[in-house]
């Protein structure tokens, strides 16, 4: 049963990644052009630094899959595809690997397939100590995600309806991990608030996980007879919301996932804070529609127009967008408004402006 969930979870996202609308609210984020600020390309760097770990890109894999012989397969063309592109790969829940260690295999063919590669295990907030120590422990890991899907377990017709522990169960797995934790949503995004919580609880990252990519509760309502939790589909913040939100929480990591559909989404969610960036409809889509060789090709591209962003940009390393200027409009700016952020003050960020006299020390008569 748990096998068939999770092909069908892969069928209905491919399918829904197909017909997707184009737009989400990462289109009211626009970068300001300063005509003078561009850099030379040799000068960029894409690496990051990450849960106290470098990682050569802002990009990595996001959870997706496992747990059947075909999503066994998906993972192993993943995890080639991230070794040959240098990028981190997340694993999808291992929960099935739990109730059924036959399928250990699976999962980890992430690392069998990219042995010196940085890889993360993945598990829900149901999760024993000694569960998430084994899915690490699996995988090799240097990172344990804990994803949070109470939207989805309340609209899956198998799904959980419990879900008061979660806070404590995800304080005894920080508390007993040996790597950094991790905890993303999957697709409803984080607020402001459980981002200050998942801090205090000592977790090192909070993968926003937001509004605007695949969209799980209408995953599973497609699985339910009758469809009759359509009206839940919008639930939840976008991903640019939850990044605004999160502005000026400090002492915890931020990533990004959650309708990344380009380089530009990219740049736009590491400006608004985002450590680095993760994806998985667009890849996952990419790879059953094609083949892995075209993923590797979509991936080595993504980074290279990256790269040219941050020339444009005049940013050496994707930490250096924080500094860049950005336009908030749209429901962005309300939701903004709403929240009490000074979306304002995004516009004027840069200490140069339209010149690059603040960085090579050139003096100009005014």
């Amino acid at each position: 049963m748990i096998s068939d969930r999770k092909d069908d979870h892969v069928r209905h996202a491919v399918n829904h990644q197909r017909h997707a609308v184009g737009a989400n609210d990462f289109d009211s984020v626009t970068f300001v052009h300063h005509a003078l600020a561009g850099i030379d390309a040799d000068e960029v760097s894409l690496g990051v630094e990450v849960a106290g770990k470098h990682w050569a890109t802002p990009l990595y894999v996001n959870a997706m899959t496992g747990g059947s012989i075909d999503t066994g397969e998906i993972n192993r063309k993943l995890a080639i595809a991230a070794r040959e592109t240098g990028i981190p790969i997340a694993s999808g829940s291992m929960s099935a690997y739990f109730r059924d260690p036959a399928i250990a295999g699976t999962y980890r063919v992430l690392r069998q397939e990219n042995p010196h590669g940085v890889v993360l295990a993945n598990v829900n907030a149901n999760a024993t100590v000694d569960q998430a120590r084994s899915a690490v422990d699996l995988l090799e890991a240097d990172a344990l995600q804990i994803h949070l899907n109470a939207v989805q377990e309340v609209v899956m017709p198998e799904g959980d309806r419990s879900f008061g522990a979660w806070p404590a169960q995800i304080e005894r797995i920080v508390a007993a991990s040996a790597v950094p934790v991790i905890v993303k949503e999957v697709g409803f995004g984080l607020s402001r608030q459980t981002v200050t919580w998942l801090r205090e609880a000592g977790v090192t990252v909070a993968d926003v996980g937001g509004r605007g990519g695949t969209n799980f509760a209408r995953i599973e309502n497609d699985r339910r007879v009758g469809g009759d939790f359509a009206f839940i589909e919008s639930w939840g913040q976008s991903t640019a919301n939850c990044l605004l939100d999160c502005t000026g929480v400090t002492g915890i990591d931020i990533a990004a996932s959650g309708g990344i559909r380009s380089p530009l989404d990219m740049a736009r969610a590491l400006a608004l804070g985002a450590k680095a960036t993760g994806v998985a409809g667009v890849f996952l889509e990419t790879l059953v529609s094609h083949d892995t060789q075209t993923l590797i090709d979509k991936i080595e591209t993504w980074l290279a127009q990256l790269r040219t962003i941050l020339t444009v940009l005049g940013a050496r390393t994707p930490a250096d967008l924080v500094d860049t200027d950005l336009l908030v409009t749209g429901d962005v700016a309300t939701f903004c408004r709403l929240r009490g952020i000074d979306a304002a003050a995004l516009a004027h960020r840069s200490p140069g402006g339209a010149n690059r006299k603040h960085r090579e020390g050139v003096t100009t008569h005014e």
